[in-house]
């Protein structure tokens, strides 16, 4: 027999799911999600973010990164200093050299929204 001992603290819901899937897994049933995985779009976002540093860091420009990352009919014809476009893939090309740089870390600590934390 297998004993699993969880502490009833702040984490009690992971845990339990963790041991929920560690249970599964004991039993060959499939294991279902990650209790700690990244919410899609979070991910997606963070995919982005690394191609868009990436291919600044090959030197391409904004308006090339953001043609390779969503393709040309976004790019508007004028006004790309002002565009809604350009501004994401500054904001992607930052957000994906703060990963390359050390970032990636605080992926570890993935905050999570907990509905029952006073705090």
């Amino acid at each position: 027999m297998i004993v699993v001992d969880l502490p009833l603290d702040r984490d009690f819901d992971i845990r339990l799911r963790a041991a929920q899937r560690f249970w599964r897994a004991l039993e060959k049933r499939p294991l279902g999600p990650s209790p700690r995985a990244l919410p899609i779009q979070t991910r997606h976002r963070l995919i982005l973010a690394l191609r868009a540093a990436d291919g600044w860091l090959e030197g391409n420009s904004y308006r090339e990164i953001a043609k390779g990352l969503f393709g040309a009919r976004c790019i508007p014809d004028r006004g790309w200093k002002t565009s809604d476009v350009r501004s994401l893939i500054v904001r992607l090309v930052k957000k994906g050299l703060r990963l390359i740089r050390g970032g990636y870390r605080a992926l570890l600590l993935h905050k999570r929204k907990d509905k029952y934390d006073e705090s």
